[in-house]
C-alpha cells in the first residue's frame, strides 16, 4: 500500500506563489504516474499537472500552464508542485495522486493523499 502525505498549502493573496509537497512512502511501487489533482467547492476534481516517472515528462492543465511547475526528487520520494502567479480560481483542495498510467481520469489514480487546501483571495 502506497501513502502520499501533502504539505504546504495554506492561504495566500492573488499574485502570491505557494509550494506543495507530496511524500510517497514508495518509489517505483507508487506506480508510473504521479501528479496533482484539486477540486474547489461544488465542483468535480481536475488534473493540474502530471508526470510520467520513466521519463521525467510533464504534464499541465491549460489553466495552469507558465504558472505551475512541478518536480520530483526521486531519491527521497517526494514531488514538488510550485504555484506561482495565484489566481482565486486556483482555490481548492490539492491531492497528490499516483497511478499506473498518466491521465486527466481521476478514476485512473489509485493512490490519493489526504489533501492539502489552498486558497487564494
Amino acid at each position: 500500500h502506497v501513502q502520499l502525505v501533502e504539505s504546504g498549502g495554506g492561504s495566500v493573496q492573488a499574485g502570491g506563489s505557494l509550494r506543495l509537497s507530496c511524500a510517497a512512502s514508495t518509489g517505483t511501487a507508487s506506480g508510473r504516474c504521479m501528479g496533482w489533482f484539486r477540486q474547489a467547492p461544488g465542483k468535480e476534481r481536475e488534473g493540474v499537472s502530471l508526470i510520467y516517472i520513466p521519463t521525467g515528462t510533464t504534464s499541465y492543465f491549460d489553466s495552469v500552464k507558465g504558472r505551475f511547475t512541478m518536480s520530483r526528487d526521486n531519491a527521497k520520494n517526494t514531488l514538488y508542485l510550485q504555484m506561482n502567479s495565484l489566481k482565486p480560481e486556483d482555490t481548492g483542495m490539492y491531492y497528490c495522486v499516483a497511478g499506473r498510467a498518466c491521465t486527466w481520469s481521476s478514476s485512473a489514480f489509485q493512490y490519493w493523499g489526504q489533501g492539502t487546501q489552498v486558497t487564494v483571495s
